[in-house]
């Protein structure tokens, strides 16, 4: 039952997953920056017309307006800045980010200040976008950035065989704020080790496969 006598609550967040309930309503999972990871309910967003039909797609960031309730809001209304339509136009980019608000979903929790995690899906998705960045780049930074706002990414490892290249990019991803993370290039070669390291301690830290992986591997992103 819905509280109405607290007022509405405007987060600002994006739509990590979407499913329909009943004949036209929408259950949705936001990540936003004030109450971190939250379920809502939009009564009528399936019907045709409705205004929060568009508003309740994945990707899609902006203000939420709701009302909270016991176990979960109610989303009245929403004023989306980006939708990410870009995404609807490439394969895989589209996969890409789906696998990102997989990841972003399993870390986050509710009441959790998920700031730095909402900002990196947030940049991650703009470089996604971005023709001159190369997505298996984007990957491995999304990966291990991830892992660091979530303290168990545990650096180089102890018996390093990298290259030079390669960790001075991991202290870069590691140490560099999340806005001006998608600002370089790197070589196939150091591409490849930071691709398997971001493996390995995925396989370590995160016991969960996600659905997208195997067909991001198959599409070579």
């Amino acid at each position: 039952m819905v509280n109405y006598n607290q007022g509405p609550v405007i987060v600002t967040g994006m739509v990590l997953q979407t499913s329909p309930v009943s004949d036209y309503d929408r259950r949705i999972v936001l990540l936003t920056k004030e109450r971190g990871k939250i379920t809502a309910f939009a009564k009528g967003a399936r019907r045709q017309g409705s205004r929060l039909l568009a508003a309740t797609d994945q990707f899609c960031f902006g203000q939420f307006k709701l009302f909270e309730g016991r176990e979960a809001y109610n989303l009245i209304e929403a004023s989306i800045t980006n939708y990410f339509e870009e995404l609807r136009e490439d394969f895989d980019g589209a996969f890409l980010g789906m696998y990102f608000l997989e990841f972003a979903d399993y870390y986050t929790r509710e009441n959790n200040d998920e700031i730095e995690m909402l900002k990196l899906l947030f940049q991650s998705l703009k470089a996604v976008v971005k023709p001159t960045l190369d997505n298996r780049l984007v990957r491995v930074i999304y990966e291990m950035k991830a892992m660091v706002i979530n303290g168990e990414f545990p650096g180089v490892p102890a018996k390093n065989s990298l290259s030079d290249s390669a960790v001075y990019t991991i202290n870069f991803i590691v140490n560099t704020p999340v806005e001006k993370l998608f600002t370089f290039a790197v070589n196939d070669t150091v591409l490849a080790e930071l691709s398997e390291l971001s493996k390995q301690y995925i396989k370590r830290f995160i016991d969960r496969k996600f659905k997208s992986v195997d067909l991001l591997d198959t599409l070579g992103v």
